[in-house]
């Protein structure tokens, strides 16, 4: 027997990560990643230093990061939401082991979500302590958006949303959803290199970059990805080259994605073994051609805040499109698979 309460907590914590993403890449583009120098406090407080005395304490401490409240609580904002959703998860782990003799019941994926919300949470501590390490911070957004995804799927299975009594459709389509997740997840890591190596306006012009089709860059220096310890990164390290070299394979890894995500999207429009998933492709389009359009709108608009911080819900809006997908051609699985899965 199900129980709503479960399905109810992670359809919760799914919308939560969503906002969470969106709020992060908002934070980190609005020059905010550092506005607390510390972990997991902000200058030593539970919250940002308000009273004259604890803001000079604080800037003594930190001469080199001055408080700027503003940035700070932007900052704070960020943790205090991740915190909540750590507790949510563990919560959701926590009913599941209870439940685990239950039929149906899900296990392993909610006791692996607290292991991935653990390592989030150091990947956000080292982001600060290794000064935005474009490396670091590009794992934090990946491990955002895995947590989404695994939300997102724990969610869809423990209500078998669409899916009651239909047969698992794989063959051939698994492969391609498969390997289509493979590519959107290489390409949300090209957008967080592209983001935390401050490259997003390396081409300030579109389709062109600085008027050229392939304008010089230097790929070797674009994708170092490790450079040591106790280098300041906010604002980047690269020169013009590099970013160029960054933002170019961004575009083109953009292109490769727009090709498999709309053949994809089409083959289930037009060729659906079931009539949900015709739905299921014109979402998973849709989401696509936003994220394309938000991409472009970037650029063209130098790089505006709010645009800039809904490119990152809208990747966040295609992977939930092709959990989706996925889980729609996974069909209602034994009771003994969703157990394990």
């Amino acid at each position: 027997m199900r129980n709503p309460w479960f399905f109810r907590l992670c359809l919760f914590a799914t919308v939560l990560t969503l906002g969470l993403v969106v709020l992060g890449a908002y934070v980190r583009l609005s020059d905010a990643g550092l506005g607390c120098p510390d972990w997991p406090g902000c200058y030593g407080h539970w919250k940002v230093p308000a009273e004259e005395a604890h803001v000079a304490s604080a800037n003594a401490a930190y001469p080199e990061r001055q408080v700027v409240a503003a940035k700070a609580w932007k900052e704070m904002a960020h943790r205090y939401v991740a915190g909540s959703l750590g507790l949510l998860v563990l919560a959701i782990a926590v009913l599941a082991w209870r439940r685990r003799r239950a039929p149906g019941q899900q296990v392993v994926l909610p006791l692996l979500l607290v292991v991935l919300i653990i390592f989030q949470s150091l990947l956000g501590m080292w982001t600060v302590t290794l000064l935005l390490k474009p490396l670091i911070v590009m794992g934090h957004l990946l491990g955002g958006l895995s947590t989404l995804a695994l939300l997102a799927w724990i969610t869809l299975r423990s209500g078998a949303l669409w899916t009651r009594g239909e047969a698992p459709v794989w063959g051939a389509w698994r492969w391609i959803a498969v390997g289509a997740l493979g590519v959107l997840a290489i390409q949300i890591a090209l957008g967080g290199w592209t983001s935390s190596n401050y490259a997003a306006l390396a081409c300030p012009d579109f389709p062109t970059c600085h008027g050229e089709w392939w304008p010089a860059a230097d790929f070797n220096e674009g994708f170092i990805l490790w450079r040591g310890i106790g280098i300041d990164y906010e604002g980047g390290v690269l020169d013009n080259r590099g970013r160029v070299a960054i933002h170019l394979i961004h575009r083109l890894g953009a292109l490769v994605t727009c090709a498999v995500l709309g053949s994809l999207a089409l083959a289930l429009i037009f060729a659906p073994p079931r009539p949900m998933l015709r739905r299921a492709g014109a979402v998973l389009l849709a989401a696509l051609i936003l994220q394309v359009s938000l991409g472009v709108a970037t650029v063209m608009g130098h790089l505006p805040l709010p645009v800039a911080a809904a490119h990152n819900g809208g990747a966040a809006l295609l992977l939930l499109s092709l959990v989706g997908v996925i889980h729609l051609l996974a069909g209602s699985l034994p009771r003994d698979v969703q157990r394990g899965h």
